[in-house]
């Protein structure tokens, strides 16, 4: 068995989701585990080096992790032949163009969601990550959450007969920032910096709702603005302009229908941060980030309907847990070590930067139905 070091440059882990799932929760657990064992029996290190604007963040963050390398100087870090791969966490807006970057000086490239604001660009560029020949992924870690794959697994297995209606609550309740220090960056309440609950979260149905239940045909789609004016990182007020919460409803094959209401203006009284509710003609389940409950038609109890009276019926004893059959890993770690095998070994990859580009149309349709106050199809894309 043999040791093979794997360059990364990680772009963009200065932030919130860079830092915790990417970096500490993926890369550097890989690392800390021995690295990631391949199918030939070679164990393929890791070794990352830390790129951002603000150096003495980025070496702050490297010291703490014992990471060795880090820059400030992304054309540098890409002119190294030693390094693979490029990653990106960082701001929508620039995305496309350091994927771009990336990909002309021969890096294989991965990255977070959305792939961009505009679908336009989005397509170009998977069709530029195609041409090139080179490795490409965008991040769709809600398929490796336990809850959803516990879905799946239900699904696969005939449990739900013929699926009606798929029901999901996403969301909590972020401080404004006056009060209490808001738990999301400012710059996802401005317009102008690519903000919005809508071009975020929709990205994410995209792929949940046609690997998990069935691809998407058309939306309807509601935003909203609840909370106008928020306070920055510097506690300064201004105006947030962006979308804070999407009442969506989506149209499956096979004639599911989806709603999902996604906010950041919402207190949570449910079973977790997103829940999932699918009915069945045979059977029903509720799905968290780990748990998933299910509802065989068997054990499907008959209420009444008596608003005279309160109601003495305790509709959650009649559900039971799917065991835990399976070692649940964190679901961005699971699909860094799928695409470290990719890029290593050629292994299967189903995530590629098309993905991202049909989560960026359904985006955009939602945003264009909100607008016009009407149905969208979702038409096929071309790459």
């Amino acid at each position: 068995m043999a040791e093979r070091r794997i360059g990364i440059i990680m772009h963009g882990i200065t932030g919130r989701m860079g830092y915790n799932q990417h970096l500490v929760r993926s890369i550097l657990a890989i690392r800390d585990q021995g690295g990631l064992q391949l199918s030939g029996g070679d164990r393929l290190m890791v070794d990352p080096i830390l790129v951002g604007r603000n150096l003495d963040k980025v070496e702050a963050i490297a010291k703490k992790h014992g990471v060795e390398r880090f820059t400030n100087d992304l054309d540098a870090a890409l002119a190294n032949g030693d390094d693979e791969i490029f990653f990106d966490a960082g701001a929508t807006k620039i995305r496309a163009g350091l994927l771009e970057k990336a990909l002309a000086a021969g890096k294989h490239v991965y990255c977070e969601k959305p792939t961009s604001d505009d679908l336009e660009v989005a397509v170009d560029i998977a069709r530029k990550a195609r041409a090139s020949g080179l490795k490409h992924g965008v991040v769709q870690d809600k398929l490796f959450l336990p809850g959803l794959m516990k879905l799946k697994m239900l699904r696969d297995s005939g449990f739900f007969g013929r699926i009606l209606s798929v029901r999901g609550e996403f969301g909590y309740w972020v401080f404004e920032g006056d009060w209490q220090k808001a738990q999301r960056p400012s710059w996802n309440y401005r317009k102008a910096d690519g903000g919005g609950i809508i071009i975020d979260m929709l990205c994410h149905w995209r792929y949940v709702l046609d690997n998990t239940f069935a691809p998407v045909k058309a939306v309807s789609c509601l935003g909203a603005t609840h909370i106008p004016e928020r306070v920055d990182e510097a506690g300064k007020p201004y105006k947030a302009d962006a979308d804070d919460a999407a009442y969506a409803t989506f149209e499956l094959e096979g004639g599911i229908v989806a709603h999902i209401n996604s906010s950041w203006a919402v207190r949570v009284r449910r079973d977790d941060l997103v829940t999932f509710q699918v009915d069945g003609t045979h059977g029903s389940a509720v799905a968290g980030l780990h748990k998933c409950w299910t509802q065989h038609r068997v054990n499907t109890p008959k209420p009444v309907w008596n608003p005279d009276q309160p109601q003495t019926m305790n509709f959650f004893d009649d559900w039971e847990e799917v065991p835990e059959n399976w070692p649940a890993d964190n679901g961005f770690k699971v699909q860094w070590e799928q695409f470290l095998r990719h890029v290593a070994e050629d292994a299967p990859w189903a995530y590629g930067l098309e993905q991202g580009a049909k989560g960026v149309q359904l985006a955009e349709l939602g945003l264009k139905s909100w607008a016009e106050r009407r149905w969208l199809d979702v038409p096929e894309l071309r790459f």
